[in-house]
């Protein structure tokens, strides 16, 4: 039976992700222990939040603690991308699940310097790029950020730079990918200067409240800021549908049938079109980076809520 939504059936159902987690500590995952400044993060926390149609904000959990959104800042470059460089980007970046995991050059190598899709890491460097183009990093930043503020109507959401350093420090494969595309002629600006920007892009921070608030704009809810067309929402979401969890994304269309976009911080934002945006959070991930707890309980509130699209 359909369930309604409230602050009830969210506190509940942190309640009963916590007495799963007691029975195994395994599920709650492990957090990204290759970035330094969030292989300490304690996996064993949860949030949720939901923007409503109404304009109402339901939480419950620990939602006011920030975190970072890593790959979730992929869906907003690529919102700004589209608005300025709309279907020239899919001359750089392809539209395909990738199969592999987020870092692999594999594919890159067999498909001359072409990124699957935009939210891997090689397509979402070739993103960056293109708003970094004609424009200085300290510039380029301050665009993401202004539109991830526009986008929550909040001010307060920042990039913590001691994340964007130890990310810059590991982050070894991102070198490799954005020398690849340089090779292939597939990266404009300098890989030191496209990256700079990507790690802080990365990093970052915002609560599941703030997440929630600026993921409205995607599920088309009304009296919102609107901050790319129709056309580009739509596309926007088909993506995070196919592409937005990795080499997991056909299993969570599977288990939850819903667009979504995930972090390597244990982010997770999910668009249910004209009814919600859906922000949860748990720092431990599954093998596939992407949040083991926060994904059942996706699946579950799709399930108990009817909220799925198929």
């Amino acid at each position: 039976m359909t369930r309604e939504l409230s602050k009830d059936y969210l506190d509940q159902l942190v309640a009963d992700v916590q007495a799963l987690a007691a029975e195994d500590q395994s599920l709650w995952g492990e957090p990204a222990s290759y970035i330094p400044e969030l292989a300490h993060i304690d996996p064993a926390q949860f949030a949720i939040s939901v923007a409503l149609e109404n304009g109402e904000i339901l939480s419950a959990g620990d939602c006011d603690v920030p975190f970072s959104i890593q790959s979730i800042s992929k869906v907003f470059t690529l919102s700004i991308a589209l608005g300025r460089v709309g279907d020239g980007l899919w001359r750089r970046v392809g539209r395909e699940p990738s199969g592999n995991p987020f870092d692999s050059v594999m594919k890159l190598e067999q498909e001359q310097g072409k990124p699957r899709n935009p939210f891997i890491n090689a397509g979402a460097i070739v993103t960056t790029d293109a708003l970094l183009s004609g424009h200085a990093p300290k510039e380029a930043l301050s665009e993401i950020i202004h539109f991830v503020r526009a986008a929550a109507e909040d001010d307060d959401i920042h990039i913590n730079k001691t994340v964007a350093a130890s990310e810059k420090a590991t982050g070894y494969r991102n070198l490799a990918l954005a020398h690849y595309l340089r090779s292939y002629g597939n990266l404009e600006n300098e890989p030191d200067f496209t990256l700079g920007v990507y790690y802080h892009q990365c990093a970052i921070e915002m609560t599941t409240i703030q997440l929630a608030r600026a993921g409205r704009y995607l599920a088309s809810l009304s009296d919102v800021p609107r901050l790319i067309t129709p056309a580009k929402v739509r596309s926007l979401n088909a993506l995070m549908m196919t592409c937005g969890q990795y080499d997991g994304s056909g299993e969570f269309a599977f288990r939850v049938g819903l667009p979504s976009k995930s972090g390597v911080g244990g982010g997770l934002l999910v668009i249910a079109p004209h009814k919600g945006a859906i922000a949860i959070w748990s720092p431990g991930l599954d093998g596939r980076g992407n949040s083991l707890m926060g994904t059942w309980a996706a699946e579950r509130f799709s399930r108990d809520l009817g909220w799925g699209v198929f």
